[in-house]
Parts: C-alpha cells; structure tokens; sequence
C-alpha cells in the first residue's frame, strides 16, 4: 500500500510536467522557428522480476517492479516545421539543418526564425531589433559599389559579423571597351550603316556608326569597301572621334581582313569587331541579313533596393538593372542540436552539450551553408495541433489514473486501521 502512494505520487507530479510541457508546446503553436519540447520518463529504482513456470521453468515474459516514474530528460523536437508564404524576400526558412545566427548583447544567439527586415540604417535585424550574423562583401567603398559579385564568399565562424549595407550606394559606370557587329551590306554601290550604343567613363551614352561605301575600282574576285567610324553623342551634337579604314571580301561575300581597329570614345578606346569569315559583317547578294550589334559597358545606376535570394546571398539592385550580392547570411551547424540551452521558443545558445558553433565545407574546403534556403517563407512551429491534443489526452488520463492510484491506496489504508480496531 505504501508502494501505491510513491508510483501516485511519482506519476501524477511525473504527467503533470508533462501536461506542462505540451501545454508549452501548444500555446506556441503559431511562433515561427518554434522547436517544441518532448518528454521521457523512466522509472525509479525499477528491478526485474523472473517468475517461476510450474516451480522449475522461468517464464519466457519478464516483468518489473518499481516505485513510480520520473522525468529523464526534455529533448528538442528536431522535426521541421511548416513553411509559411509571405510577400518579402528577407522572409527566410532553413529547408534542412541548420541555424541563422543573431547578435544579442555581444554574443551569438541561435534561431530557426527568418523573419528578418532592413531597419532605418538598412541593417539586416529581426523584427526586435537583433542583428543577423554573416558575411560582408567588402565590394563597398564610401558608398560606391567597387566590384559587382556573383557570390560572396562564406568567412570562418569566428568571422562572422553584423550585416550593415548603405542606405545610399551607387553602381559606377562601366565604359565600354568593345564593339561587335553583325549583317550584310550587300553588294550594291549605296552607303550602308550599322551603329552600336556605347558608354562612355562619365556615364554617357553614345553613337558609334560605321558607313560602308563600296571602292570605285574594284579588285575581283572578291569586292572591297572604305569604313567610316563615327562616335558623336546621341544628339548629334557633339563628335568624339572618326576613323576611316578598308574591309575587303571574298568572291563568296566573306570577310577577309579589317584595318579599323579602334575608335575614341569620350575618352576610353573601343574596339570594332567586324568579325571574320561569315561570322560577323559579309557582302552577299539577294541575302536578307539584318545588322546588329553588341556592346559591353553600363551606365551607372543608384541603389533600388536590397533583397536575399536562397542561397542566403543578399543582393544589391540598381536603377540600370544591375545587381551584385553584397553579403552572405551564415547558416551555423552543430554536432548536438540537442545539447543547444534554450533562451526562449526560438532562440537558442551554444552550450558544453552542444559543441561549438561549425560550417560545413565542399570538397575543395570551401565553406558552405550546408543546406536549402528559401525566401518569401517563414517556418512554422514543428508542433502539430493534432499531436499536441493527442499528447495531451494522453497525459490526462495517464495523470487521473494516477490520482486515481493514491485514492485506492488510501481507501486500503483506512480498511486496514479499522481492521486493527
């Protein structure tokens, strides 16, 4: 009977932590990056007993016999959680392993939370104010843009820093340094044209036009021209330069060889490109060919706006189309999410448990964020509705049977004493 009261007594303080514990789990069922809490119990001074079959068999089921429950251990549900779809790119979701990393009162915290914005200072924070963790480009430079990157690359653990971009940053121009062209001029004697628009270093566009005219004395089999290069401003105002040279054919309209090289453009030589053989300008008859062209160079551009794509690279758009990263979100790994000490629903730190804080690396040691980034979603609590209800029907019943217990042992008490009187 005395055994009845402890196995009460353990269980009912034993489920009611437990009811606690999914009770915790539910009402954060709408946090994002939530990660719940489980439960295991063991038993207390268990011993195992071997029951006699016919008094010289041992039977083939063994049971045991203790005195009631305790709670081992609280482990991290590491399920994940739902995505949820918003409308803002800095929105972000793990898709596997992995945590962001966030500054709080100088030292990294960790969280499954993605609901990251730009503050007034263009600073990548959450929505409380705590810097996201990262890479920086170092492609910035009082404000300009000084190298345009594909990819920022990801530093070292310790490395990793405040993501600060300028509110105000600009994308220099790129004058252009090459000019291709393509298309018949036919065989006719009239002035052909084809022109490029080409960039200058003061961000200016230009016209370059080329005329073709056909030589008067001709030297068969194939045919010969004199080009004429112009480069003036798009009102025709203003003439940077003129070259002139000769091209000269094959009998079968292609291109043999070009003495126009070059041209100055406001300042910055540009190559013109003819190309060669049938790649580029020909002089073939009753053959429908448009003519085109291809320049390299921009004109500069102003900051629009920053937004991060999957790969956690957070990119920097211009008003002339560009767009270059300009840092990295880090994704932190450790070898016992387990062992991470909770600070709240989401946030975590490091601990003796969990290890220290690594990236995962590619072949070539290259480091990585090791997963799936994917924007414009948020990750849900890893707590289902259906699950936590069901946990907790559970450990109701398992809690009344308990109470349940101490009353029986009691009531068997009492019929004892009054035995004894």
């Amino acid at each position: 009977m005395t055994q009845a009261f402890y196995s009460g007594i353990s269980g009912v303080k034993t489920h009611s932590t437990g009811i606690d514990i999914v009770s915790d789990n539910l009402a954060n069922i709408s946090t994002v990056g939530y990660r719940g809490n489980g439960y295991e119990f063991s038993s207390l001074f268990e011993n195992m007993i071997n029951t006699e079959n016919g008094g010289t068999h041992s039977s083939s089921v063994d049971s045991s016999i203790g005195i009631g429950t305790k709670l081992s251990a609280t482990p991290m549900m590491e399920g994940i959680g739902s995505q949820i779809l918003t409308d803002r790119s800095t929105d972000l979701a793990i898709l596997g392993d992995g945590w962001f990393g966030v500054q709080a009162e100088g030292k990294p915290i960790y969280t499954r939370d993605g609901n990251f914005t730009f503050d007034a200072n263009a600073d990548l924070v959450t929505q409380d104010g705590f810097h996201v963790l990262g890479t920086m480009g170092k492609n910035i430079k009082d404000g300009i843009l000084i190298e345009p990157l594909a990819e920022v690359p990801l530093g070292g653990v310790s490395a990793q820093e405040k993501l600060n971009f300028p509110k105000s940053l600009t994308y220099p121009p790129e004058a252009t340094t090459k000019a291709v062209f393509l298309g018949n001029i036919g065989i006719g004697e009239e002035i052909k044209t084809m022109g490029a628009t080409v960039i200058d270093k003061d961000s200016n566009k230009n016209d370059l036009r080329l005329e073709f005219t056909k030589k008067a004395v001709q030297n068969p089999p194939g045919s010969q021209w004199d080009v004429k290069a112009i480069v003036q401003s798009l009102d025709g105002q203003k003439i940077y330069d003129t070259k002139t040279g000769t091209v000269e054919f094959d009998e079968k309209g292609a291109l043999v060889s070009s003495s126009l090289t070059t041209i100055d453009n406001n300042g910055t030589p540009v190559a013109i490109d003819l190309g060669g053989n049938f790649d580029g300008v020909v002089s073939i008859a009753n053959a429908n060919v448009a003519s085109s062209s291809l320049a390299d160079g921009t004109i500069g551009g102003v900051l629009q706006g920053y937004d991060i794509n999957k790969n956690g690279e957070v990119i920097a758009t211009f008003t002339n189309g560009r767009q270059s990263s300009v840092g990295k979100i880090a994704v932190y790994h450790f070898t016992n999410d387990q062992g991470l000490e909770r600070i709240n629903g989401s946030r975590f730190r490091e601990s003796a448990n969990s290890g220290e804080p690594l990236f995962f690396q590619d072949p070539n040691g290259k480091n990585i964020i090791g997963t799936d980034i994917t924007n414009f979603k948020l990750e849900g609590s890893n707590v289902s509705m259906e699950y936590g209800l069901t946990e907790l029907i559970i450990l109701q019943r398992s809690y009344d049977a308990n109470a349940k217990s101490i009353t029986t042992a009691d009531q068997m008490m009492q019929k004892a004493l009054n035995m004894d009187a």
